[in-house]
């Protein structure tokens, strides 16, 4: 018994940890990066400007990398710093309270990502540039105290999908073209629903939130209102992008985005029966079929140009 006690503890692949860069990359959660980085993209497809040449696919390519790996990953590394005594208590496991990510590698971290995301935006333009900066201010204005507003759900979804949605769509326009006026009304739209997809990841935590005070949709209304109002802002936000461009005269762009609002009905059902038990599966499909109508309507914004 003693032997193998002691095999366990001398094995080196359960000692190792992972490399210091390596270990800044978990600290930016990648499984993040998705959803600025695909609005950057449809806000390129929006503008009309880009094209199929090795010049434009590479100014695209750069500004993914800023919204996503770059900004978004600040944000990460930004909300986990300020939340170290917190998850020194809760989640004592984690990379900053558990001591395996210094906090002169965190500082160190946010400086670096800070310099590409800005020095990519001032390459890409100013408005880009200025974008970003707005975007890190508001990734501050949800970790940081004393606004800290992530303590309530209502603001801190608001944030983040102004930052992860709006913001890095019209990123992706303004790289390229000047931004109209249409292109910004989509953004919103899209922004307004990614408001209540932000409340599904709240269902893991509900109790833990409850009790150190953070007041999510879930915490504030329980969970089977909170479903109603995700599921009602996904929808109310698809209606009014279909209904632009049915005033915009695009009945065919109008359909297909239809189909798609259609298409998640089965998934949406099946959250609000069981809130609980489904929201992982409405997390995975039901957010993946909403995002499926951001490039169809980029496109039909690039057909009015």
């Amino acid at each position: 018994m003693d032997t193998m006690h002691m095999a366990t503890t001398n094995n080196p692949v359960q000692l190792k940890r992972p490399p210091v860069l390596a270990r800044s990359i978990i600290l930016m959660k990648p499984v993040t990066w998705f959803p600025p980085t695909w609005a950057f993209l449809c806000g390129a497809v929006a503008s009309g400007a880009t094209g199929w040449n090795l010049p434009d696919a590479f100014q695209v390519f750069l500004g993914m990398v800023m919204a996503g790996p770059i900004l978004c990953g600040l944000s990460q590394v930004i909300n986990d710093y300020f939340d170290r005594e917190v998850d020194a208590l809760n989640e004592p496991h984690r990379l900053i309270p558990s001591g395996a990510v210094s906090i002169q590698q965190v500082m160190i971290t946010i400086a670096v990502l800070i310099v590409l995301g800005v020095g990519i935006g001032l390459y890409l333009g100013r408005g880009v540039a200025l974008l970003v900066l707005v975007g890190v201010i508001l990734a501050l204005a949800y970790s940081a105290p004393p606004v800290r507003a992530k303590r309530n759900g209502w603001f801190s979804n608001a944030l983040a999908a102004i930052s992860y949605e709006g913001l890095a769509w019209l990123a992706g326009h303004i790289a390229f073209a000047p931004l109209t006026p249409a292109s910004l009304l989509i953004a919103v739209c899209y922004s307004v629903g990614t408001h209540g997809i932000m409340s599904i990841n709240d269902y893991k935590s509900i109790d833990g939130d409850r009790q150190i005070g953070i007041k999510t949709i879930p915490v504030l209304y329980g969970p089977q209102r909170a479903a109603w109002l995700i599921v009602a802002t996904m929808v109310l936000a698809q209606a009014g992008v279909i209904t632009a461009f049915l005033v915009w005269q695009q009945p065919g762009v109008a359909l297909v985005l239809a189909l798609i609002m259609l298409a998640q009905v089965p998934l949406q059902r099946l959250f609000l029966r069981d809130p609980l038990a489904n929201y992982l599966k409405f997390s995975a499909f039901g957010v993946l079929v909403f995002v499926l109508g951001m490039p169809v309507a980029a496109t039909g914004l690039r057909l009015l140009l």
